[in-house]
């Protein structure tokens, strides 16, 4: 497994190693060992997966402001286009975003850690997305940022206007002012404290 840094620190592309010949292929989509020697990250998975998608369908930006989760995803039919927004409040890259392709064809999984909020839109026929956990899903803590937020500015790979739940309208925009408070708390209280201002305005 090759794990690859990215501008923001945390993230990591993965590449697994492919065996092929004229039958096909095989390769081990995770390895606890390999993905700790890769990474020097042993998180404990709780939770997997499975989402079938359409073109066009964007989904998030999710976050839980608590039981946050870490994933590690990837798609096994399609394409996609993820996306992550950084909101650890400590961190040198606090409100940035960062898009990688997806594919069935690559075989990349992205490791997102805790404390990031994570969508992807798809830019196939359809994708098949698969993703593990590190605690389980908590709708009572689940939030999500507006993918189209001009604060954020993300570039998603679009051909008009994308496919969305209904209830997207109730997504929270990025308020920049959050990133010149004192630092004394964590980013995910942050977000928390901003979701139940904007709830009582």
């Amino acid at each position: 497994m090759k794990a690859i840094q990215t501008d923001i620190p945390g993230l990591v592309i993965l590449e697994p190693r492919v065996f092929g010949d004229e039958r096909g292929f095989f390769f081990e989509s995770y390895n606890r060992r390999a993905f700790r020697e890769a990474t020097g990250l042993d998180p404990d998975f709780v939770q997997d997966n499975h989402s079938r998608s359409a073109r066009g369908v964007l989904r998030g930006l999710h976050y839980q402001v608590k039981r946050a989760q870490g994933k590690l995803v990837r798609v096994v039919a399609g394409e996609v286009w993820d996306a992550v927004v950084d909101l650890r409040r400590s961190s040198p890259t606090f409100g940035k975003w960062m898009g990688v392709t997806l594919s069935a064809a690559n075989r990349r999984m992205l490791w997102v850690p805790e404390g990031f909020a994570h969508g992807f839109v798809v830019t196939s026929d359809a994708a098949e997305f698969l993703y593990k956990t590190t605690d389980y899903y908590a709708p009572e803590h689940e939030r999500s940022l507006l993918w189209n937020d001009p604060a954020l500015a993300i570039a998603w790979p679009l051909q008009g206007e994308p496919i969305l739940k209904a209830s997207w309208p109730a997504s929270s925009s990025f308020d920049m002012s959050w990133a010149s408070r004192p630092r004394r708390v964590s980013a995910l209280t942050c977000m928390e404290r901003m979701a139940r201002s904007r709830a009582k305005a």
